[in-house]
């Protein structure tokens, strides 16, 4: 049988396909840095509480954030899927310094916990959900309270952001058949 490899569409927001979730990574953080993803993030949640629209001067920049955001959600996806394949190098800081806050101890030694909880909690398809929402609702002038759970898909999607950030930052490397570990330059 033969696998199917995932192609990410990235062209609508980065200009190219790729089947590399690594490469999408790059892209992602080319086109924006984590601080623009979890502020924008946690403002569409805001607004989506609020009778004022989000962005009202250029909503089109919302449709991008959610482009790019729904294709972050299925390189994480498939990320959690190699966690037995793929190790993050350790860290060269004081476990006790937490740069990226919402990661615990135990997520901050090794990212890959992140998107397995994540997974757990949260289907893709309800990620996604909670995405169209939150856009319907911040881009919405009239109230109307949320249909879904915003919270728990909201503290993921940053814990996964961290996550990706901190995969980026460190590197990663691919476990061979001798448990022998080949870390991919950056």
């Amino acid at each position: 049988m033969k696998k199917n490899k995932i192609s990410y569409d990235t062209g609508f927001w980065a200009s190219f396909a790729t089947g590399n979730p690594f490469t999408v990574i790059n892209a992602f953080f080319a086109f924006a840095d984590l601080d623009y993803y979890k502020q924008t993030l946690t403002e569409t949640v805001f607004y989506s509480y609020k009778t004022k629209v989000y962005k009202k001067e250029n909503p089109s920049d919302v449709f991008v954030f959610y482009t790019a955001l729904s294709y972050f959600i299925k390189v994480c996806y498939s990320l959690k899927k190699k966690n037995k394949k793929w190790k993050v190098k350790a860290s060269l800081h004081s476990e006790t310094v937490f740069d990226l806050s919402s990661l615990t101890k135990q997520e901050y030694k090794d990212p890959f916990v992140v998107f397995k909880k994540a997974f757990n909690k949260k289907t893709p398809k309800e990620f996604e959900l909670f995405l169209c929402q939150i856009l319907e609702l911040s881009l919405s002038p009239c109230p109307a309270d949320p249909v879904f759970d915003l919270t728990t898909p909201y503290v993921y999607l940053i814990k996964m952001l961290d996550a990706i950030a901190l995969i980026r930052e460190r590197g990663v490397g691919k476990i061979g058949k001798k448990d022998q570990i080949d870390f991919i330059a950056e």
